[in-house]
């Protein structure tokens, strides 16, 4: 069984729905955190798999998911930043309770 562009471009879809649904629909600022890398993991796997199977030059797709992945890197140690510094003043990680940062 060989794996073609159709099957990574589903997981790449697969992923992103669920960084996306974790998103939306959790109010947890963690939970928030992680659906955002889930979102750039599916954007990974979607540039890694037309750099294989479509681009002319294999260094292109990943020199990009080299940036994602280091972006992704300082994203998630900014934000867990600010969730700690957050978490210490207000003592809660739930949006719903964060109404005072409403600007």
């Amino acid at each position: 069984m060989t794996l073609d562009l159709h099957a990574f471009l589903l997981l790449s879809l697969m992923l992103f729905s669920m960084g996306l649904y974790a998103v939306v629909a959790r109010q947890n600022l963690i939970a928030l955190l992680i659906g955002v890398e889930l979102m750039l993991n599916g954007a990974n796997v979607s540039f890694l798999a037309f750099n294989h199977y479509v681009a002319p030059d294999p260094a292109v797709g990943k020199t990009i998911v080299l940036f994602v992945i280091g972006l992704a890197a300082a994203e998630a140690a900014i934000a867990l930043s600010i969730v700690i510094a957050v978490y210490r003043q207000r003592a809660a990680i739930r949006i719903g309770e964060l109404t005072d940062l409403k600007g």
